[in-house]
């Protein structure tokens, strides 16, 4: 008769002061992307009131290192975390995860620092196609078709980045600036298909018997309309972006408000997800009315920037790195705190800009100086939970 071991079974748990900042994709890449968007925009504003000089005409830089700086850092950590969730495969971790975290960076220095030449260029534009192969990796080797349209957002966003620097050495004669709006299309494109799968399940699991209408022929129609009007509007087309874009709009808005975002009222880890969602058909409102000569386009792009993509990034590497440190999915002071400012930012930038010309400096500084506090409080409030072991002691 065999004996039975009377030995409890044992999982070994890590320590929870164990550093951890290579453990998994989001650790590093949430942490250097909030501290450069607190970094960035100030140093923006000082080029843009003439206290410090750019390597490369100032708007483009802004714009690049806002998209292919901050937007990218926390899109390739969010996907390298997802990718491991959603195919049960390792992304990389430690050394590996080390060296693609300080090949960001050094496209970051590159493009401050390296004077806008063809190092300074081939430095930055060498980061997407790396990350976007490790991704695809993953998912061939898993077998996860339905992502495989995400892998290829992450590959169209390297290719314009590369489009961009060929632009701005002359290369390829196109204007550096609509590559950047094209690459704003790409990520609210990208926003709208993951937003549009987590943001209704996140209010679902977290609102009991809340009410939800969701339609699969709405969210694609939403999406390829949405994607659609920004790429012609990138291109310069009026009319035919100014009308699809309000039809777009119309259609997102019909979509998020199938979510119930009026339930997610009183818990603010839900509400910054709807509410950055909002911001759009919002921009692109404002977008069909720039493009009828009734709005700066600034208006628009603002609210796609700073509205959409900064309110999902703040809302988004809040509650994941909540989760994947073990921690409860509550939105602390601070963190309702930074939601209001990441929102204040868009707000008042959009307003001056299109109702208050005379206030639009003013806006300027609120919002930046909105914009760096809200990820100041994320940097000081998740550098330790980022740097160390998950509470529960498992992996990641």
């Amino acid at each position: 008769m065999p004996l039975i071991p009377l030995d409890e079974p044992t999982t070994k748990r890590i320590p929870p002061d164990t550093f951890s900042l290579f453990a998994l994709g989001f650790r590093p890449l949430y942490l250097l992307g909030a501290a450069f968007a607190a970094i960035a925009i100030p140093a923006w504003v000082m080029v843009f009131v003439g206290v410090l000089q750019s390597p490369i005409p100032g708007i483009w830089w802004h714009a690049h290192e806002m998209l292919f700086g901050f937007g990218v850092a926390i899109i390739v950590g969010f996907l390298f975390t997802a990718g491991k969730a959603w195919t049960g495969l390792q992304t990389p971790t430690e050394g590996p995860l080390a060296a693609v975290a300080a090949l960001w960076l050094a496209g970051r220095l590159a493009m401050a620092f390296g004077g806008g030449g063809v190092l300074a260029s081939a430095i930055d534009v060498a980061f997407l196609p790396l990350c976007a192969a490790i991704f695809f990796r993953v998912l061939l080797k898993a077998g996860s078709t339905r992502n495989y349209f995400i892998g290829l957002l992450l590959s169209m966003l390297g290719l314009v980045n590369l489009v961009f620097h060929l632009a701005l050495h002359g290369a390829l004669a196109l204007d550096p600036l609509a590559t950047l709006l094209f690459a704003l299309g790409l990520v609210v494109v990208l926003e709208s298909i993951v937003a549009g799968r987590v943001v209704p399940m996140f209010t679902a699991n977290a609102v009991r018997g809340v009410r939800q209408w969701r339609n699969k022929t709405l969210d694609y129609a939403a999406v390829i309309a949405g994607g659609l009007a920004l790429l012609l509007w990138a291109m310069g087309v009026g009319g035919a972006a100014g009308a699809l874009s309000l039809l777009a709009a119309a259609l997102h808005l019909v979509r998020v408000g199938g979510w119930n975002p009026w339930a997610t009222r009183k818990n603010p880890l839900l509400w910054i997800l709807h509410l950055a969602y909002l911001w759009i058909p919002i921009g692109l409102i404002l977008i069909g009315l720039g493009q009828f000569g009734l709005l700066p386009r600034s208006a628009g792009v603002h609210a796609l920037a700073i509205g959409s993509m900064g309110g999902l990034i703040i809302g988004m590497i809040t509650r994941t790195a909540l989760g994947h440190t073990g921690r409860m999915l509550t939105a602390g002071p601070v963190e309702t705190i930074a939601y209001v400012l990441v929102m204040s930012a868009a707000l008042v930038r959009v307003l001056t800009v299109s109702a208050i010309p005379s206030a639009t400096v003013a806006g300027i500084h609120f919002a930046a100086t909105a914009w760096s506090l809200a990820f100041l409080l994320y940097v000081w409030r998740y550098f330790p939970f980022l740097s160390r072991a998950r509470v529960d002691g498992k992996p990641g």
